[in-house]
């Protein structure tokens, strides 16, 4: 969620081999990653393995930190994102598939969706304070050193937060029982395909201002290197209340929203800020960027906390047909589509700075060379919220 400091470090102080212009492909590459390889990972974990979840979280560590530690004497573009942008993906997905597998079974009953949005809160709080703490790092230390120091603070912060994690009863009984199998009935529902693809589509928009944000800001609105940081900062904070929010409206009681309905909120609120605010920042213009960062960091970071609802969706859906569902298995695929959205969106964006470096319409964000990624940014995030124009067909029998 921060790599965008790294991003414009890298763009000011290039000095390895290759093209600085592919490090834009790495947070995007990493967040896919990580996303893309959940579905695997929840599969093994979820029925079968469920009682080796500890030891592939820390092991999950050991892989993250050599990782990081393997990045710092990187020499060339290759090795960053090897090292950055898939290695350490998949031992933080080791970490989290197995984490938040826990979390759904202690919240089997009630107050899933609530759960979730907590523990996504608790994921922006990390990227709210590391933007300024990396960027003190990187200018006292350099990439390298900063890399080495980073890595003794993962190691040191995920290894207690693992062992924090109390193991559900259920795990420990299949480390002695057969367990059932995975039911997939639920794929045959069209329903799941409907939210994987706008899952896909606004995850492709969402990568974006985190990786260019910081370097819009300091090379477009002209704003100081700490101005900038502080852009991604804001971008960051609105969804530690943000998550908790959406996973509220999704699991209440007392004015029932649909899923289509609140990942619809999610989706068009943040498309507009992306349109509005930043699509018409221009030179020194600091407060609309401010308004941006807030905004589309609200709206577009609480989109992940709507598929508690989702998923509660698609579980009524199955008890209609009787049929048996494995919540913790669709949460890992959900996060696949994710994963999905987050490379598409990163392979995508370097043709579009190509081609908007040879623009130039006006003063404001579209006639930079960022116009087309703000475009694309706004387009993706709209569409994120097409299952509403799906639900709209079907009461017109038109599906």
């Amino acid at each position: 969620m921060s790599y965008g400091v790294f991003q414009e470090y890298y763009s000011r102080n290039w000095t390895l081999q290759g093209s600085p212009d592919v490090t834009g492909i790495i947070g995007t590459t990493s967040n896919g990653v990580m996303y893309i390889s959940m579905p695997f990972l929840f599969a093994l974990f979820t029925k079968r393995w469920a009682h080796k979840r500890q030891a592939a979280a820390l092991c999950g560590v050991v892989l993250t930190c050599t990782s990081f530690l393997l990045s710092s004497f990187s020499t060339h573009v290759w090795h960053l994102v090897a090292t950055q942008g898939v290695m350490a993906a998949l031992g933080s997905a080791l970490i989290y598939s197995p984490s938040t597998l826990s979390l759904g079974e202690w919240f089997r009953t009630s107050n899933r969706a609530v759960a979730y949005g907590v523990v996504l809160s608790c994921k922006n709080i990390v990227g709210s304070a590391c933007p300024f703490l990396l960027r003190l790092l990187l200018d006292r230390y350099g990439f390298r050193l900063s890399l080495r120091i980073w890595t003794t603070l993962v190691a040191g912060t995920s290894v207690v937060g693992i062992l924090l994690i109390p193991n559900h009863p259920m795990n420990v009984m299949s480390s002695t029982h057969r367990t059932r199998r995975i039911s997939w009935r639920f794929l045959s529902h069209r329903t799941f395909y409907i939210y994987s693809f706008a899952i896909v589509l606004q995850s492709c928009g969402y990568g974006i201002p985190q990786t260019y944000l910081n370097t819009y800001a300091h090379a477009v609105t002209l704003l100081s290197q700490t101005s900038a940081t502080l852009m991604l900062t804001l971008f960051n904070i609105p969804g530690i209340v943000s998550s908790s929010f959406f996973g509220y409206l999704s699991d209440n009681k007392y004015f029932p929203l649909s899923a289509t309905t609140v990942t619809s909120i999610s989706a068009i609120s943040s498309a507009l800020s992306a349109f509005l605010f930043w699509g018409m920042t221009s030179q020194g213009s600091m407060a609309l960027l401010v308004l941006f960062s807030i905004t589309f960091g609200f709206f577009a970071g609480g989109y992940s906390a709507t598929w508690g609802g989702i998923i509660n969706e698609l579980e009524d859906e199955a008890a209609q047909r009787n049929e048996a569902i494995d919540t913790g298995m669709l949460y890992g695929l959900l996060n696949g589509a994710r994963g999905i959205g987050y490379v598409t969106g990163g392979i995508a964006s370097l043709p579009l700075l190509r081609v908007g470096s040879g623009s130039s319409m006006g003063t404001f964000g579209y006639g930079t060379q960022y116009g087309p990624l703000i475009m694309f940014t706004g387009l993706s995030s709209v569409f994120g919220g097409w299952a509403l124009l799906w639900r709209c067909l079907r009461l017109l029998h038109w599906v």
